[in-house]
């Protein structure tokens, strides 16, 4: 059995831990967090990412998204073809909804 020690720790920060540590005792939870920043540097090298670079990834794919349906429409308006069917609709609503969604982050 590990020796075991106490950690004073502020209210706030303990409130923190209990609001976010699921399952976990406290204890565990704390070596969790405590390798995830230990290890940080040589985690991002084996592929993971943060929420930061993931967001950021999302809003530059969704972009890229828009950009393309922009070119795709107007594109195919500058060679005179009347929208047939509710493709052109569709597309447009598509890229609303993108534009609406970079708002929301």
């Amino acid at each position: 059995m590990p020796d075991k020690r106490i950690l004073v720790v502020d209210a706030e920060v303990a409130r923190r831990i209990d609001e976010n540590r699921g399952d976990q005792n406290r204890s565990d939870f704390i070596n969790v967090l405590i390798d995830t920043c230990l290890n940080e540097n040589s985690t991002n090298k084996q592929g993971s990412v943060t929420k930061a670079q993931f967001e950021q990834f999302q809003q530059g794919t969704r972009e890229l998204l828009r950009n393309f349906l922009e070119f795709f429409i107007s594109y195919g308006l500058e060679l005179g073809k009347p929208p047939k069917d509710k493709t052109f609709e569709e597309l447009s609503q598509k890229l609303q909804s993108l534009g609406n969604s970079d708002n929301n982050l």
